[in-house]
């Protein structure tokens, strides 16, 4: 028997629309879905590979305890049992701050995300550790002083854009937007609109720009103080805008008058005319931008992110369409945790403050681990994430991770970091359960797909929000409810939601406990917790969610929550469940003001002292690494590491050393021929690759490799060659511009 199942994929932020063909209850193939409203019709190379995800060797279809050296099967109640009574006994003689959870990582699955945090949070822990702090930490802590919350993400609406600027972003490889190929190369055809492209090299994305900058590696900052100082200096700022919608704009001008911008686009190494003709087109043009990791991950990344937002304010492309919005949300990607809170952790030995939206770095938890403070970490709970591969450092992590008193994994492989768990649960994949992401890429329209197991689990194989169920229930966490809540999850769900409502009011202290309340109700009679969770999210949506619903036809109501609950069951490809106000594009700024707050008090000194000459010190490269590494390449052979069977890139060179013909030259190295890169954190052998799209003076090395599979070991894991103390003051490791050096192995 076969059938094909609407889907799609888990292997990066985008989630195309896929169709799957189940054959003898076995994945066999896979095609783009036409019927999905966001990517219609789109998937790249990975989500038609998708198939290898889903069948790795090394299958955990069991919990497994380590004893001494090696792990053996357990069952659940004795892992969970014991998993609850160490953390019982380490909170209790150690207090909160003694545990962590890194969760809510996952390109294919939020949901882990609320029961995890929701542990977390009935601990009095506040440690929570994500891949926003890996990557976003300085660029959504800005975003939070600005537009008033750290999720604010302000995402290009390119359709109604006259000129896309991508900086740091390469598209063609790394997509970052719906359909991101399609609607570049529309960009690069239409003589009407633009691509500009601002990155060291010639990437995928640069080669088919209209303009390309090839700003210096590390410059960004430097240049986008530049361009802000030209733009101030001709009278070009938008000034109603500013006085409309921007506050503080006074308290920052100064930092721009006689600025030397000719001698930092010379540092810049650009041409001075061609960055002077891109501010006229910024000010002249109806524009976007598209930051990533070269931004995010780059030298002075706060600084940047700073002074791009501003450059963006100055053009007066927040809130405007064509410009850059805060779109509507199923759900906000984290919290808001401002630092100035007293109420707000900081981490004890680096004391950073978590803020990617309620996320620390990973970078600083070796530390944090290592420490010989008293409140040090003692129990870390990993769940949809591999540390060991993906986050800096994997050295300090081993190390730090065998200090541990209690390391627990929810996982579907043994991975790198399973590998030193003692106690490694197994989960469910995406494709054998009910998981969606919340990721806001689309502007007006609010775009949902709840993806439905299309096949059965392996063994004993669990959702990550049922392991968490199971253990808030054995540490006593989820408060007691009646037995006629439970008996009326199985009939009708406005019934049952009367009765939870009933019961709620009159036991408040439960509410923060809703998750597992709605897990151990109606998560049992539909065997997913993450099912019963969507549910329970629709029928207390935020009032914005549900205005935004109701403009996309979805009227209001007491059952408003659940049609629109019934409404994404009945629509597997997914679809549009609500409709920013295109009105109002400012509704989203929730500053105190309620305008584009464009003065940090903290970021002053960085961004007025920071010229040419400063940055020739700063970028000076230190004796014996005369090259800079690039950590963490984006290609179409990389999915973060998620695919650890090498046979999807089969006959592909797909981890390879990246250098410039004339570096090559002149290092006497040649195309093909192992290589050994050294950097401050080690060094490690892989293949050089020869190419004219690399920047002289860079290296390449893509990320999600050093993958153990089976007996063998897959590629380069670039982290060995990254330190986790390599970072910008907010915590972002620094991984576009690591000193190194290049020889033959």
């Amino acid at each position: 028997m076969e059938q094909w199942h609407k889907t799609g994929c888990v292997l990066c932020a985008q989630n195309c629309g896929l169709e799957i063909l189940v054959k003898d209850g076995r994945m066999t193939k896979v095609r783009p879905d036409k019927d999905n409203p966001r990517s219609k019709g789109y998937a790249c190379r990975k989500g038609l590979n998708v198939i290898f995800h889903q069948y790795p060797k090394d299958r955990v279809t069991q919990p497994l305890k380590r004893i001494g050296d090696r792990f053996e099967p357990v069952s659940w109640d004795q892992a969970v049992g014991e998993i609850a009574a160490k953390i019982k006994n380490l909170v209790g003689t150690h207090g909160p701050r003694s545990i962590a959870y890194m969760g809510a990582s996952a390109q294919g699955g939020h949901f882990e995300a609320a029961f995890g945090l929701t542990l977390l949070r009935a601990l009095g822990s506040q440690n929570f550790y994500s891949s926003a702090g890996q990557e976003f930490s300085g660029s959504w802590w800005v975003l939070g002083r600005m537009l008033g919350k750290q999720y604010n993400v302000a995402v290009p609406d390119e359709h109604h854009a006259e000129m896309l600027v991508g900086w740091g972003w390469n598209g063609m490889e790394s997509h970052q937007m719906p359909r991101a190929p399609i609607v570049l190369r529309e960009f690069s055809k239409d003589e009407n609109r633009l691509l500009v492209v601002i990155d060291p090299r010639k990437s995928e994305t640069a080669a088919i720009a209209d303009i390309h900058l090839p700003v210096r590696p590390g410059a960004d900052a430097l240049l986008l103080k530049a361009m802000i100082a030209i733009i101030l200096d001709e009278g070009w700022e938008k000034k109603e805008y500013l006085s409309r919608f921007v506050d503080g704009f006074e308290k920052i001008k100064s930092w721009f008058e006689g600025f030397d911008a000719r001698a930092a686009i010379a540092f810049c190494q650009l041409d001075y005319d061609q960055v002077y003709d891109l501010c006229r087109l910024m000010t002249t043009r109806r524009w976007c931008m598209h930051p990533d990791l070269g931004i995010y991950m780059g030298w002075r990344s706060t600084l940047s992110c700073y002074l791009m937002n501003i450059l963006g304010a100055v053009c007066g492309i927040f809130g405007v369409r064509g410009g850059n919005i805060i779109p509507g949300m199923v759900m906000p990607m984290g919290f808001h945790a401002d630092e100035r809170d007293p109420n707000v952790w900081r981490t004890v030995a680096t004391h950073m403050p978590p803020a990617a939206a309620g996320s620390f770095p990973p970078a600083v938890m070796p530390e944090e681990i290592l420490t010989d403070h008293p409140e040090r970490l003692r129990a870390v709970y990993v769940s949809a994430c591999n540390p060991l591969r993906a986050y800096p450092d994997t050295t300090a992590y081993e190390k730090a991770f065998s200090k541990l008193d209690l390391l627990v994994v929810n996982e579907i492989v043994m991975s790198e970091t399973a590998r030193l768990a003692h106690y490694v649960l197994p989960c469910r994949t995406y494709y054998e359960c009910w998981d969606g992401t919340f990721f806001p890429w689309t502007y007006p329209e609010v775009f949902f797909q709840m993806r439905r197991p299309i096949v059965k689990p392996p063994g004993q194989c669990l959702e990550a929000a049922q392991i968490f169920t199971l253990i808030a229930d054995k540490l006593g966490i989820i408060p007691q409810f009646p037995e006629e809540l439970k008996n009326a999850a199985a009939g009708d769900r406005m019934t049952f939601g009367a009765k939870l409502m009933e019961w709620g009011m009159a036991a408040p202290d439960a509410l923060p406990k809703m998750p597992f309340v709605l897990a151990q109700t109606l998560g049992k009679a539909w065997d997913s917790a993450n099912l019963a969770a969507l549910w329970g999210m629709m029928m207390t949506a935020p009032k914005a969610f549900r205005k935004n619903a109701a403009r996309a036809g979805f009227a209001t109501g007491m059952d408003q929550g659940d049609r629109i609950f019934q409404a994404i069951l009945d629509n597997p490809q997914g679809l549009w469940v609500g409709q920013a106000d295109e009105n109002n594009p400012m509704d989203g700024i929730k500053t105190p003001s309620g305008k584009i707050e464009v003065y940090i008090p903290e970021m002053e000194q960085e961004a007025k002292t920071i010229d040419a000459a400063t940055e020739a010190k700063a970028l000076n490269l230190p004796d014996g690494f005369p090259l800079i590494l690039n950590a963490g390449r984006h290609t179409k052979y990389n999915a973060n590491t998620l695919m650890r069977n090498p046979d999807w890139n089969k006959g592909k060179r797909a981890c390879t050393v990246a250098m410039n013909p004339d570096d090559a030259r002149s290092f006497k190295l040649t195309d093909g021929q192992p290589v050994r890169v050294t950097t401050a954190a080690g060094s490690r052998v892989g293949e050089l690759e020869v190419s004219d799209q690399i920047r002289k003076g860079t290296v390449l090395i893509p990320h999600g490799f050093g993958l153990i599979y089976g007996d063998e070991t897959y590629g380069i894991n670039v982290n060995y060659l990254t330190k986790n103390s390599h970072r910008d003051p907010l915590g972002t490791p620094i991984h576009r511009f690591i000193p190194c050096r290049v020889e033959a192995a």
